[in-house]
């Protein structure tokens, strides 16, 4: 008997969901099964290197975000990467370029990490854009 009373309160449960059934809308109000429209292409927030001021982490560990355009920079290879050129240890203080950080260099030898060498997988370029969802994120360091 109890069994029966719970089939039958699953089943109007169930019956009563798919009648009220509304099809999924993403948040940008498109239909979810709808393929997707390219995004309009956004300017970076510099154009040169060194023309604009840094950007301020928002919390402590964060990777520093590069405040200048990249799409002219050659393709990162196992030979050469150009973000070396001002930001190595060798040319920082003439470029006028943050200095790469320590932990991107070997302790024992002071090398260059080649496990870091696509600096884009963590540091990415700035884009002038609105936000798409309202974000209240208030990062952990003090302005």
């Amino acid at each position: 008997m109890k069994r029966t009373a719970v089939l039958l309160a699953t089943l109007l449960t169930v019956i009563v969901g798919c009648a009220s059934f509304e099809p999924l809308v993403s948040m940008r109000g498109a239909d979810v099964a709808a393929a997707d429209a390219a995004p309009p292409v956004k300017d970076y927030s510099g154009k040169r290197p060194g023309t604009q001021p840094l950007v301020a982490r928002t919390f402590s560990t964060q990777p520093p975000v590069i405040p200048h355009a990249v799409e002219n920079f050659d393709e990162v290879s196992l030979g050469e990467n150009q973000c070396m050129d001002c930001h190595g240890p060798a040319n920082y203080v003439k470029k006028n370029a943050p200095k790469l950080g320590d932990s991107h260099f070997v302790a024992a030898t002071k090398a260059f990490d080649a496990s870091r060498h696509v600096c884009s997988s963590c540091h990415v370029p700035q884009v002038d854009a609105p936000a798409l969802v309202e974000n209240r994120f208030i990062g952990n360091i003090k302005q």
